[in-house]
């Protein structure tokens, strides 16, 4: 008969130890998360990660891609005169990068390194009398570096209450 070289503590121990180590070696593989940015109408807040980042320079082709397809993007609702309300962490806004909003693919503030931004009463479905406002609209954060090329764009969806 032999004796048994470690009692059950010392095993559950050093199993447990061992779940420990490889769940840290998992939890270092992971990407840091990118900064958020945050929508907010009245008290409706969303807030998401970058829908494109991949810690260099977008190209042209990506930011456009990354502008046309939002399938994921948060929604939040917008009545008519509401205040709209953007922010970004100041992650977004270190070493001189800056960032803007894009509304359906056109800029509708310059490039700011602010970290929040309030439009009060904007009526951002306007149509100037050319025919019915759309149900929703697209609305971007685009991060620029401090020589003003797009480095991370936050995707959300303003939808008409």
């Amino acid at each position: 008969m032999t004796a048994p070289l470690f009692s059950g503590r010392a095993r559950r121990s050093v199993a447990a130890l061992g779940a420990v180590s490889a769940g840290l070696l998992l939890l270092s593989a992971c990407d840091k998360p990118t900064p958020l940015a945050t929508v907010t109408v009245g008290t409706s807040s969303v807030s998401t990660e970058a829908a494109c980042h991949d810690g260099t320079e977008l190209s042209p082709d990506k930011v456009q891609e990354c502008l046309a397809n939002s399938k994921d993007a948060k929604t939040v609702e917008y009545g008519r005169g509401d205040t709209l309300r953007l922010g970004v962490e100041p992650d977004v806004v270190e070493d001189g990068k800056k960032w803007q909003a894009v509304l359906d693919g056109q800029p509708i503030t310059e490039p700011s390194a602010n970290t929040y931004r309030s439009f009060p009463g904007a009526d951002i479905f306007a149509t100037g009398g050319q025919g019915e406002a759309p149900a929703s609209k697209k609305l971007h954060i685009v991060q620029v570096g401090a020589d003003g090329k797009p480095l991370a764009v936050w995707a959300f969806n303003i939808k008409l209450k």
